[in-house]
């Protein structure tokens, strides 16, 4: 089946976004770049019984909330849906069944109003997020990359070419962050509960570096979240007296400094003056501070999405939407979702 495409393409469409890839359950609307409505319905409270998301669970929660939150949005966007110029709706990465709740809502809401769909990559939303922020930002720029599923340095040369100087040969620092929160008993989800324990202490705990390769931008999670579980269960087993919040600050340095320190160095092999950063990662306050401080000592712009838009949320689907709709990419009905899909 062939995409529905506009015979003329508005400067600032009225575009639908759709988020459905793990246990939020999102609608947002907006207007070229402006933000007219952004719901979000969560489930985490829910996973949190369970240490993690169950993707039965997550599936069933989004199947119970997406016509309500998409009609929520559009009430409180104080549009109709028969304005709609487009409906754009993550297709993946994410969990298959969850994101399959949200794909076909949107292929209806899409068929039935004759509108174009356009399938977002959930990665490239993350990178877009900062579009909200800046309606005039405008590539070439650095960005940073740092979410549960995906860690990376990025340059943006335009609003669809991407170039990946490196990032983490393992884990993403978000899953780090919820395996050390797992040895530290902190609950589901757990960077927030890292970074607030990490508060509390003191980063005097000798941790090792993540870099991978002299001069490089790629680094690895999983030596250092191996050192934390060894410091732990050996202090657990002499009895040692010992500070959860020093280990959890410790971790928080060693973990997101790098990230900080590379995408600086980015920006300046790649001879830009702006930084961006996007994913759940960056709504930690430890890196934003961090990479403000950077960009500010290294005379960089820097331009941060807030952090409701770093975690997963309709309005960087929206974000995405509108970029590739300015491109003319639009999908067809018979889009099917995908588990794992790359940066492209």
């Amino acid at each position: 089946m062939e995409p529905i495409v506009p015979k003329n393409l508005k400067s600032e469409p009225l575009i639908l976004g759709i988020e459905s890839s793990c246990d939020e359950t999102a609608a947002a609307v907006i207007r070229g770049r402006r933000i007219l409505s952004d719901e979000i319905v969560s489930s985490a409270s829910l996973q949190a019984k369970f240490g993690g998301v169950v993707p039965e669970i997550a599936s069933r929660e989004h199947t119970e909330a997406i016509d309500l939150v998409v009609s929520r949005a559009l009430e409180r966007a104080g549009v109709t849906k028969e304005a709609l110029d487009a409906v754009a709706v993550t297709y993946g990465a994410g969990l298959l069944g969850a994101l399959l709740v949200g794909l076909s809502f949107a292929k209806g809401f899409a068929y039935g109003l004759n509108i174009p769909l356009i399938g977002v990559n959930h990665i490239r939303g993350h990178l877009a997020a900062s579009y909200l922020e800046e309606e005039t930002l405008k590539p070439p720029f650095m960005t940073l990359l740092a979410s549960g599923g995906h860690t990376a340095v990025i340059f943006t040369k335009t609003e669809t070419e991407f170039e990946m100087l490196g990032g983490t040969l393992d884990d993403a620092a978000g899953e780090a962050f919820d395996k050390v929160a797992r040895v530290l008993g902190l609950p589901y989800p757990g960077g927030p509960h890292v970074e607030a324990l990490a508060r509390e202490g003191n980063a005097c705990v000798e941790l090792p570096k993540m870099l991978k390769g002299a001069g490089g931008y790629n680094f690895s999670y999983s030596g250092l979240k191996t050192a934390v579980i060894n410091y732990c269960h050996r202090k657990e087993q002499r009895g040692t007296q010992w500070s959860k919040a020093d280990v959890a600050a410790s971790f928080q340095s060693a973990a997101l400094d790098i990230l900080v320190q590379k995408t600086v160095e980015g920006a300046k092999e790649k001879s830009v003056n702006t930084v961006t950063a996007g994913g759940g990662v960056v709504a930690n306050g430890y890196l934003r501070e961090k990479l403000t401080f950077a960009c500010q000592e290294a005379g960089l712009k820097l331009v941060l999405p807030e952090r409701r838009h770093c975690t997963d949320n309709a309005a960087m689907i929206a974000a995405e939407g509108l970029v590739q709709y300015r491109a003319g990419n639009f999908s067809s009905l018979s889009l099917n979702a995908q588990a794992s899909i790359p940066l492209r």
